[in-house]
């Protein structure tokens, strides 16, 4: 079960860090300035450092929750402003980036997801954690019962 979070977050950072190079060539400012996004020869390439740098954190495992946040805020500005559908006047092109802003949005929440579990186990972030210990043990009543009320098993045998 372990692999699944790591294959899970190989899949997700995908699309972040394959996308982000392109975020730096000329097509893609032009369609930001077409869209009317603002400074887009400044933005589009800030956006692919975003992009790339929270897929690679999160791809890594290393400050993956910030890296998700990252990934996050990548997401919500590209999908309101270049994935604007309700203002397409072809409906075929409505269509396609309806598609583009609810993918967008799924995105985003498993971007909100990783940025509240974290990585998982095999992570660099599990790695500076060192390994993982029960921070509280919970008993039962079962256990209660076995209890004197100093909160010692019954028979146990203390120094006086």
């Amino acid at each position: 079960m372990r692999y699944i979070e790591l294959l899970g977050r190989v899949l997700f950072s995908t699309i972040f860090i394959s996308s982000a190079f392109g975020l730096f060539t000329h097509n893609q400012i032009a369609l930001a300035v077409e869209r009317g996004v603002p400074m887009a020869s400044v933005v589009v390439p800030f956006a692919g450092l975003v992009a790339l740098s929270g897929g690679l954190s999160v791809l890594l495992g290393c400050q993956t929750k910030l890296g998700a946040g990252l990934v996050a805020l990548f997401l919500v500005p590209v999908t309101l402003t270049m994935h604007n559908y309700w203002a397409a006047q072809d409906v075929l092109v409505r269509q396609a980036q309806q598609v583009q802003f609810f993918k967008n949005l799924a995105m985003l929440g498993g971007a909100f997801v990783i940025s509240y579990f974290g990585a998982g186990p095999l992570s660099i972030d599990a790695g500076r954690r060192g390994p993982k210990r029960p921070d509280v043990q919970f008993l039962d009543e079962a256990d209660l019962a076995e209890m004197d009320s100093a909160g010692y098993p019954v028979g146990t045998k203390r120094a006086a």
